[in-house]
């Protein structure tokens, strides 16, 4: 069993016609894994929904308790792209508590309530790579799997990348 977090971010964003702007209604988790076809046992929990960009201490530290607390080896968490990687480093930093756990943290570039989002690749290359993938935190986007300390985001290229 594969336990999903979410938290939000342009992953679950919606176009809000009367306001002419983003927001959040419900995830769309469920939808694209049925989409996808996945026959991945897996358990989801909304944590929250927001834009990373809000993101606090509180709602990282609520994260780590939740990955602390789940029964569940192996977990992923639908995350907002800006800051993915903070995300990661706060459960990176207690993964000694939080014990022998594989998280993967994705996200998209575009809504998947556009079409043409890249969330439902990120979301299944996600789902693979956690199950195979050994102990420790990872960002998984654009079809590549990085280490939770070696990944950047390219705001130019909109793509995510490794650095040494």
């Amino acid at each position: 069993m594969i336990r999903i977090f979410v938290t939000g971010g342009t992953f679950d964003k919606q176009y809000n016609e009367l306001a002419g702007a983003l927001a959040f209604k419900d995830t769309h988790v469920q939808e694209m894994l049925r989409l996808g076809r996945s026959r991945v046992d897996v358990s989801i929990t909304t944590l929250m929904m927001i834009d990373s960009l809000e993101m606090t201490d509180g709602h990282r530290a609520e994260i780590v308790d939740r990955c602390r607390a789940a029964d569940e080896r192996r977990i992923l968490i639908t995350h907002g792209t800006d800051t993915m990687i903070e995300t990661a480093r706060s459960l990176a930093e207690a993964l000694a508590a939080i014990g022998d756990k594989t998280i993967v943290l994705t996200g998209a570039m575009v809504p998947y309530a556009f079409g043409s989002s890249d969330g439902l690749f990120n979301l299944g290359s996600a789902l693979s790579f956690v199950q195979v993938l050994p102990a420790g935190v990872y960002v998984a986007m654009n079809g590549r799997c990085f280490e939770w300390n070696r990944v950047r985001k390219n705001r130019d290229t909109g793509i995510f990348e490794e650095f040494t």
